[in-house]
């Protein structure tokens, strides 16, 4: 496969449906999700109209947040998120993104990330750099963690499940002592792009949508930085979590996790 076509293709359709994703700001609730999540009619419309463009493009079929498709595991798949950030977009917020990751066999190796709404468009393929708006970007620099921001994901202190809400709170707690600068965008993937641009030295995903992931971890890796989940191990498809972070902050957000404990202990 030639990335940089595939890639120059996925470019091409996302900035075609940027007019109708910059439309829609503040569109409310068209379907019901799990818990109190959402979709809009525009994540719906864009799903549609860019995995049709996708597939007649470049004959790789997609797997979508909204409609699903092909499987994750296939050999060649594109995996898309239509609006990352949809709470930001119905409210208003200009932090929200379309997110659209290439996996060959599980690995991501390719990643594009667009914010319509800053004119940031992110693109990467394995092996790197790291192109924002179509200029190379030099690769992340080893850093440390108290002199970065940290992205971290939104989430109430008394829920439970696979990370309840007391162990998020005991890792913000115990990262706040050695960087005060925590961020809560509410969009994972522009939490991911933005650690692949050095704008966040780190940033902790607590969730386990691979539509959320796959386009930044694809940008982070290309950008030399480090993904795993958040035991540390490398980040895959079936990843729970992801900790995203330049050299050297990775360490040591790793570090603070398994002083936090397990999410078991709470």
């Amino acid at each position: 496969m030639d990335l940089d076509a595939l890639v120059a293709e996925a470019s091409a359709i996302l900035d075609e449906v940027s007019e109708q994703f910059v439309a829609g700001h503040r569109a409310h609730s068209a379907v019901s999700k799990r818990g109190n999540d959402f979709a809009t009619k525009v994540d719906l419309e864009i799903e549609r109209r860019v995995v049709d463009a996708l597939v007649q493009a470049t004959g790789i079929d997609v797997h979508g947040e909204e409609f699903g498709g092909a499987g994750v595991d296939s050999s060649w798949v594109w995996v898309l998120d239509p609006v990352d950030g949809t709470f930001n977009y119905a409210a208003g917020s200009p932090m929200s993104a379309m997110l659209l990751g290439l996996l060959h066999n599980g690995d991501p190796v390719a990643g594009l990330t667009w914010l319509p709404f800053t004119g940031q468009r992110y693109t990467a393929v394995v092996g790197g750099p790291l192109v924002k708006n179509g200029v190379p970007q030099p690769p992340l620099e080893h850093t440390d963690l108290a002199h970065s921001i940290v992205g971290v994901g939104t989430f109430n202190a008394d829920s439970r499940g696979r990370f309840p809400g007391r162990f998020r709170l005991a890792v913000l707690e115990n990262l706040s002592r050695v960087s005060s600068r925590l961020r809560m965008h509410g969009a994972t993937g522009i939490d991911l792009a933005y650690v692949a641009d050095g704008i966040l030295g780190g940033a902790i995903s607590f969730g386990d949508h691979v539509w959320d992931h796959a386009a930044g971890v694809a940008l982070v890796r290309a950008a030399g930085g480090i993904v795993t989940n958040l035991a540390g191990d490398p980040w895959t498809p079936e990843a729970r979590s992801a900790l995203a972070a330049a050299p050297g902050v990775h360490a040591e957000m790793l570090a603070i996790l398994r002083r936090t404990g397990g999410p078991e202990d709470y």
